[in-house]
């Protein structure tokens, strides 16, 4: 394993905890923290047409944190990357409940995200196909998939898979105890 990683991406369906996770990991590491999803959502939930560019100039950086999420950034932020953390934790037991108070907390709050966007009304889960709800339960076996793929396509890639929260304390204790990188 890297001992002081300085680009890592953080991998896991919605819900599993990767925002949350990158934030502790930027705050023990002293990395910062970029969340794509800011980056990607634009007003109204569109695309942000400047997305790729800006995912390029992060991985421009020495150092850096973020989710692996959409596939027009997964690739650049892989072959850039140090350190892929892939939170594969229980569906049905972690993260779907995580993620469905996540849901119904953001909307009773109007919690606002990225650029003025709140998150819809839960109803929506039965209409809108890329509803948060809906979107991780249909990609919730992605990274089965997609995460082995990339240890294959990108060897010098350190990946650590942490299956449960128990698991992710423990790795995040580790982290904490390791010497920070000389600077």
């Amino acid at each position: 394993m890297i001992i002081h990683p300085e680009r890592i991406v953080v991998a896991g369906v919605s819900g599993s905890g990767k925002t949350t996770l990158a934030a502790r990991i930027s705050a023990l590491t002293g990395v910062a923290h970029t969340e794509i999803d800011a980056l990607f959502h634009g007003p109204d939930w569109t695309p942000r047409p400047e997305f790729v560019d800006d995912v390029r100039a992060l991985v421009a950086e020495d150092s850096w944190v973020t989710e692996w999420q959409y596939d027009s950034a997964r690739p650049i932020l892989a072959q850039q990357a140090d350190l892929l953390v892939w939170l594969d934790l229980p569906f049905w037991w972690t993260t779907f409940p995580r993620l469905f108070r996540r849901a119904v907390r953001r909307r009773l709050r109007r919690e606002v995200l990225w650029n003025g966007n709140v998150e819809p009304p839960l109803r929506t889960v039965f209409t809108e196909r890329l509803h948060v709800l809906r979107w991780a339960v249909v990609t919730r076996a992605k990274y089965m998939e997609s995460v082995p793929a990339l240890e294959t396509t990108h060897p010098d890639l350190a990946v650590v898979r942490l299956r449960s929260q128990r698991e992710v304390d423990r790795w995040l204790a580790r982290l904490r105890q390791t010497p920070s990188a000389p600077q």
